[in-house]
C-alpha cells in the first residue's frame, strides 16, 4: 500500500477550540484509534490542535474518526513501512502544510519464550517499535516549521526485566537510548525529542497479546496486587503527560522520559 487511505476525514473545522495549549497547532499521533493514542487525540483535539491519526484496522479507523467528530485526518498505514510513512506524511502535508507535534505511540507486542520466537516475530517488533519510529522521525522534518515536540511512547520494560516480552523489551531500551540520541541532535533545530515510558495501562493492547480470557484475567489481578498504586492506569493519565511533552509547558525538556506506572518501576 502506497498511497494513504483516508477514513472519514474532513477539512479542518473553522470553529474548533481557539484556545487552548495546543491552539493552532497540527499533531500526528501513530497509533491513533485506541487506547492511549485515542484518549491523547481527543485531549489534543480538546485543546485545539488540528489532528492526524494512523492505524492498520479500517473499523478502528472509522471509529477513532467519528469520536473525533469527523475533523481528523484519519489515514490507514503499516507503522513498520517506509512507504507508508512517506504516504502519511505527504497526506498530512496536503492537508495541513505543516506538523508541529509528532507522537509516536503505535507499537506491538508478541510475547513468548526465547524457544519460540522465530524470524518473523523477531523482524515484526523490531520493524514497528524500531525501525519505524525511527524513520517516522526522519521523514517528519521537512514539515516541522518552527519549535516542535517529538513524543515517543517506550515501556517501563525497557528497564526491567521481563520474561518472554525479550524482543519488545529490548527495542523499548533501544527507544529510550535513541530519544536521548535524537533528544541532542535535533535541539537546535527548535525540535524538542521526549518520551513516555507507560507502565500497566488499561487498554486495548493488553487483549490483543492472544491469550486466552482466564488468563489474561487472572494475569490483569495479580499485575494490579503488585502495583503499588493498586491498579492499572488508565489511558487518558497517560495522555495529559502527553499533553504536558507536546505543549510549550514542557518547553525546557529535551531527551527526558517520563514514566506513567504508578510506581511499578519502582520496585
Amino acid at each position: 500500500m502506497g498511497k494513504a487511505e483516508h477514513y472519514l476525514h474532513a477539512p479542518a473545522a473553522h470553529g474548533m477550540a481557539a484556545h487552548g495549549k495546543l491552539a493552532g497547532k497540527v499533531a500526528l499521533i501513530t497509533g491513533g484509534t485506541s487506547g492511549i493514542g485515542l484518549a491523547s487525540a481527543r485531549l489534543f483535539q480538546a485543546h485545539g490542535a488540528q489532528l492526524a491519526i494512523t492505524g492498520r484496522s479500517p473499523d478502528a479507523l472509522r471509529q477513532a474518526g467519528a469520536a473525533l467528530d469527523g475533523q481528523a485526518l484519519v489515514l490507514r498505514s503499516d507503522a513498520a513501512s517506509l512507504e507508508q510513512i512517506d504516504a502519511v506524511m505527504a497526506a498530512v502535508k496536503q492537508r495541513y502544510g505543516r506538523l508541529d507535534v509528532l507522537f509516536i505511540n503505535a507499537g506491538v507486542a508478541s510475547p513468548a519464550p526465547i524457544e519460540q520466537v522465530d524470524e518473523a516475530s523477531f523482524d515484526n517488533q523490531i520493524g514497528v517499535n524500531l525501525k519505524g519510529v525511527f524513520f517516522t522521525i526522519q521523514k517528519a522534518l521537512p514539515l516541522f516549521d518552527g519549535p516542535a515536540s517529538v513524543i515517543v511512547t517506550t515501556s517501563i520494560t525497557n528497564r526491567l526485566g521481563s520474561p518472554n516480552f525479550s524482543v519488545y523489551g529490548a527495542a523499548k531500551a533501544a527507544l529510550r537510548s535513541l530519544v536521548k540520541s535524537l533528544g541532542l541532535e535535533l535541539i537546535a533545530r527548535g525540535i524538542r525529542v521526549n518520551a513516555i515510558s507507560p507502565g500497566p495501562i488499561d487498554t486495548p493492547m493488553f487483549d490483543r497479546l492472544g491469550l486466552p480470557d482466564a488468563v489474561a484475567a487472572a494475569k490483569k489481578q495479580a499485575i494490579a496486587a503488585k502495583s503499588p498504586s493498586g491498579r492499572f492506569g488508565s489511558a487518558d493519565e497517560v495522555a495529559k503527560a502527553a499533553l504536558f511533552l507536546a505543549s510549550a509547558d514542557a518547553s525546557y525538556m529535551v531527551g527526558e522520559e517520563i514514566v506513567v506506572d504508578g510506581g511499578m518501576s519502582l520496585l
